[in-house]
C-alpha cells in the first residue's frame, strides 16, 4: 500500500530547488502545520543533490482504537536526500523516524521541469509495527492525516513562492 500525490508549482525546478534548500522555507513549512520544536540539523546544497535532516514535535488527533497503542504527540526525525536525475529534474527520498513509537515512514519524491513549472510528485509507504491493529493503524493514517499532510506541504511550496518571487 502507501498513497502518492503529485503537485504543480508555477515556479521553475530551479526556484522550487532553491526553496527546498532553502532553512526559513522548511522551518515556515512545518510551523505553518502546525509543528513544533523545529530543529534543522543539516540543510547541505550541492551542484548535484540536497541533504536536509530535521526533527519537529508533532501532535497527530489519532482514532479511538489507536490511542490504546499510540501516543499523539510524537517527536519525528526525518531525512531527505535529493539528487540530480541527469535530465533536468531531481529525484530524492525521506525516511521519517517516529522517536518512541512502532512507526516508520519513507519514500520516494520527484522534482521535473516544465514550462515555467515544476511538478513534485511523492509517494510515501508507511509501516506500523503493532500486532492487530497496525494495519488499521496504517489505513486510517493513509486514508486521513498522509493526505492531509501532503496538501498541506503542497500549499506552503506555493504561498513560499507566491511571497518569495
Amino acid at each position: 500500500m502507501g498513497v502518492s500525490d503529485s503537485h504543480t508549482y508555477g515556479a521553475t525546478i530551479e526556484a522550487v530547488q532553491a526553496m527546498f534548500a532553502d532553512e526559513a522555507f522548511i522551518r515556515a513549512k512545518y510551523e505553518g502545520m502546525g509543528h513544533r520544536d523545529v530543529d534543522i540539523t543539516e540543510c547541505t546544497r550541492t551542484d548535484d543533490g540536497l541533504t536536509i535532516r530535521s526533527t519537529r514535535v508533532v501532535e497527530v488527533d489519532l482514532p479511538g482504537f489507536a490511542k490504546r497503542v499510540m501516543k499523539p504527540v510524537n517527536t519525528m526525525s526525518q531525512v531527505d536526500t535529493w539528487t540530480d536525475d541527469g535530465a533536468g529534474g531531481w529525484t530524492g527520498t525521506f525516511d521519517v523516524d517516529v522517536k518512541g513509537a512502532p512507526v516508520q515512514l519513507s519514500g520516494t519524491m520527484t522534482l521535473k521541469p516544465g514550462d515555467g513549472s515544476c511538478v513534485h510528485a511523492v509517494t510515501m509507504t508507511m509501516d506500523v509495527k503493532v500486532p492487530l491493529v497496525g494495519g488499521r493503524v496504517r489505513d486510517w493514517a493513509e486514508k486521513n492525516d498522509v493526505p492531509k499532510t501532503l496538501a498541506a506541504e503542497f500549499a506552503a511550496g506555493d504561498a513560499w513562492i507566491t511571497d518569495h518571487p
